[in-house]
């Protein structure tokens, strides 16, 4: 096993310790399929604990109302990991399987730069509002509004991109005054255990604010979700673990922020100068990470005249990506994060071809790289807007091309999801993609190649896609209460 900066210790009340019992359970690197190390399984003993704590935290102490030590608590994080960058961007590497050079990016940097803007946001956010003096049932009142945390937060995540969804969930969480049980993925425990790591031994956060919890599977995630002493869930995944997180919370009312799939769509409109050209570089984005990403371009529509070119161009770019060893930055593309993930890709590929989709390229394993979770670049073309393979998420490196009549049509395609995530249009006139893209139901889009990815700009999604937003003043204000308050009128 290579010696790779990790923590398999659980953080619950302050104290770095082993799970109950002393269970561990392998960590796999995807791209070697081989063990880099172990990380503690918890229990539901252990998840017991970390809620205890967390809620005795809350009530007991100045954390929800003392902005000055969130602020001060955040950056200190913030220094820490940015000291340790280098040994924790290895780290990420071989345990998600990310292309190293994603994590100068949303991998590691960004997210890590973000908790220093979690807390200026904390010292600069408007905790109160006057609403003034007004006269109600013949008395006047002068009237106000505070923002309080919401409380306890079960943060449970994905492996897609683990320290960006762990510090956006943690980092939000904390700035708003709440105490945290954050809940790595089983695929990917380091990066939820090393800020455990850091947390304790760097930061004034008081101990039971934040308990970082790994388990080699994800059924232990339930517990969180039940618990009376949580006050709100935070969960990114998949839509059909979403649907169920509502079904337990039901009963109890409470808050529930989720973060769920997509199926994005790129509209490339005819008046487009090299329409082959735009096709080709918005399919090939398919293959950064793999595809593992829940806001990337999976469909990609186009004129039916221009099908034929455009799936030309997407198969040359397919072909030109590359792809293996996560650790050469030439590599826009590693491995899927599990042979599971890449069993569920080849049964889509399956799918798809049965369907009647044309295959442009890929559609297996790649011969050259027989260790690791690797899935060829993949492409169809002719693809039905109803088929399966147009409706379901893959989450690997596969792109589908779709035939449209017009501009109607067009839109009426790409809304034809239950979905509504992301997506984009590409237009040679800018007016028109922006008018094209408010018709469109996503809570995120790309107009003529604009980014809106930030800590300031909010995410999430219409429809199946989730619920809330992350980032922004509409993210942080998830994790806030409301309180009216009224007094006489001096």
């Amino acid at each position: 096993m290579a010696d790779f900066w990790h923590e398999q210790r659980l953080l619950i009340d302050g104290e770095l310790t082993p799970a109950s019992g002393g269970r561990l359970y392998d960590n796999i690197n995807p791209a070697t399929e081989e063990v880099i190390g172990q990380a503690a399984d918890a229990s539901a003993e252990d998840i017991d604990k970390a809620v205890a704590a967390a809620r005795r935290a809350f009530d007991e102490t100045d954390w929800s109302r003392d902005h000055s030590l969130r602020a001060r608590c955040l950056r200190q994080l913030h220094d820490a990991m940015v000291e340790r960058t280098e040994e924790l961007r290895e780290t990420y590497v071989a345990e998600v399987g990310c292309p190293k050079i994603m994590t100068f990016g949303p991998g590691v940097d960004v997210p890590v730069k973000s908790l220093n803007y979690y807390a200026d946001f904390v010292e600069k956010y408007e905790w109160s509002e006057d609403l003034g003096v007004a006269e109600v049932f013949g008395n006047k009142s002068h009237r106000w509004i505070e923002r309080e945390a919401v409380g306890v937060v079960a943060a449970i995540t994905a492996w897609n991109f683990p320290i960006e969804l762990n510090l956006k969930k943690m980092g939000w969480a904390l700035a708003a005054g709440c105490s945290v049980v954050l809940k790595g993925a089983p695929a990917t425990p380091w990066c939820t255990l090393l800020l455990g790591q850091l947390i304790q031994e760097k930061t004034d956060i008081p101990a039971g604010i934040v308990n970082t919890i790994t388990s080699g599977t994800n059924g232990i995630g339930e517990l969180l979700t039940t618990d009376p002493r949580v006050d709100m869930v935070s969960f990114t995944g998949s839509t059909a673990t979403g649907k169920s997180i509502l079904q337990v919370t039901a009963p109890r009312v409470v808050r529930v922020a989720l973060e769920l799939g997509g199926k994005s769509a790129m509209i490339v409109t005819d008046d487009v100068p090299d329409v082959a050209a735009v096709a080709g570089g918005v399919g090939a984005g398919v293959c950064g990470h793999a595809g593992q990403g829940c806001s990337i371009i999976t469909r990609v529509l186009v004129p039916k005249d221009r099908v034929d070119e455009a799936a030309e161009a997407v198969k040359t770019a397919m072909a030109n990506v590359k792809y293996g060893d996560p650790n050469d930055l030439a590599n826009m593309m590693g491995p899927l994060c599990s042979g599971q993930q890449r069993e569920k890709v080849e049964g889509l590929v399956a799918k798809g071809i049965e369907e009647g989709a044309t295959l442009l390229c890929g559609g297996k394993r790649p011969e050259h790289l027989p260790k690791g979770y690797f899935y060829e670049p993949t492409a169809f073309s002719n693809v039905d807007p109803d088929s399966t393979i147009a409706q379901e998420e893959f989450f690997g490196p596969v792109q589908t091309i779709i035939g449209y009549e017009d501009e109607e049509d067009a839109i009426r395609i790409a809304n034809n999801s239950n979905y509504g995530l992301s997506g984009g249009v590409m237009s040679g006139d800018h007016e028109r993609a922006k008018r094209i893209a408010r018709r469109i139901r996503a809570g995120t889009m790309v107009v003529n190649g604009g980014i809106y990815y930030g800590p300031d700009v909010p995410f999430g999604g219409y429809k199946q896609s989730g619920i809330g937003r992350e980032n922004g003043t509409v993210g942080f204000e998830e994790f806030l209460e409301v309180k009216s308050l009224a007094e006489p009128a001096a």
